[in-house]
């Protein structure tokens, strides 16, 4: 009687696992691997600034910080596209500045807030979503991350001051803090702007971009760019990159979300299907092992009752 009660719960224990693996397999993937409705994320860089003193016209060196602030907006949101507001400021870092600064100070260098919707799975803009704010200018391409399963080939990547997306070039693989990341470069070359009102020239960049190829998020971006009137004088010379604490923040995090990944992507299929599969099959010989016990049982049974006859 205990094995066949065992074999039916292994039965249904095996049953149960195989639509784990079932649904972890098929199901999982499209819930874990999309871009999260509630995400509030404060991103810092640092690095150096050269700016053109009109005075004396030569370019002034001076430490330079950026705050980022990633902000979704769930109301405007959909189950496929998440809208962010993406606000930025450069400020000279001399006489204890604080992150962001008004616009009449002299040590801001640039500040400015992007609304943008990206596609929740492929992270690529689209600037004709429903829920962005009428009036909102055009965005494309990838925006403030790569996405899940990034690849090794190109991705086009929206740069604000040149006003388009331009490819970001597979590069190379280099481990950063223990999270294997794939290196994309973007390169930009006398692209034309305008530098201050009815002041025009143009721009020159190469961002350099640490992506994590399981999530799709960056871990380092270091930017070199340069601004030059149209006469070719320089006006600004900028190299930032993320603070070490933020790439230690970054990667701390991406582990974590990798782990994840891992056990509702690979490790619950792999202990669905091969669990279920045994358990399927010690069920199975537990009620054959129980069944014949049962028919050599009634065969005796037969036996003594022909003997005593």
């Amino acid at each position: 009687m205990k094995r066949k009660v065992f074999g039916l719960v292994l039965l249904g224990l095996g049953a149960f696992l195989l639509v784990v693996g079932v649904m972890a397999t098929v199901w999982a993937p499209g819930v874990v691997k999309k871009t999260p409705l509630d995400i509030n994320q404060t991103t810092y860089l640092s690095g150096t600034v050269k700016k053109l003193d009109p005075a004396t016209g030569e370019l002034v060196e001076n430490p330079v910080k950026v705050q980022s602030i990633s902000k979704t907006d769930a109301d405007a949101s959909d189950n496929d596209y998440v809208v962010f507001a993406q606000t930025q400021c450069v400020v000279i870092d001399i006489d204890n500045a604080p992150n962001c600064v008004d616009g009449d100070d002299p040590r801001l260098v640039s500040a400015g807030t992007d609304v943008f919707a990206t596609d929740r799975v492929t992270a690529l803009a689209n600037p004709d979503y429903k829920g962005l704010p009428p009036g909102t200018p055009r965005v494309e391409g990838l925006q403030n991350k790569w996405p899940f399963d990034a690849e090794k080939k190109s991705y086009p990547v929206w740069d604000g001051t040149a006003g388009e997306a331009t490819d970001a070039v597979y590069d190379r693989t280099e481990d950063l803090l223990g999270v294997k990341c794939y290196v994309y470069i973007q390169t930009i070359k006398d692209a034309p702007i305008t530098i201050a009102e009815g002041i025009t020239g143009t721009y020159d960049t190469v961002i350099t971009y640490y992506i994590d190829p399981k999530t799709g998020a960056i871990q380092q971006q270091k930017v070199d760019m340069q601004q030059y009137l149209d006469d070719g004088t320089q006006v600004v010379d900028l190299n930032i990159g993320f603070t070490e604490q933020q790439q230690k923040d970054f990667a701390s995090d991406t582990k974590k979300n990798i782990q994840m990944l891992d056990m509702m992507t690979v490790t619950m299929p792999i202990v669905g299907f091969v669990g279920g599969v045994l358990c399927l099959l010690a069920g199975g010989a537990l009620l054959l092992t129980a069944r014949r016990r049962k028919n050599e049982g009634s065969s005796n049974d037969k036996e003594l009752t022909g003997a005593s006859a």
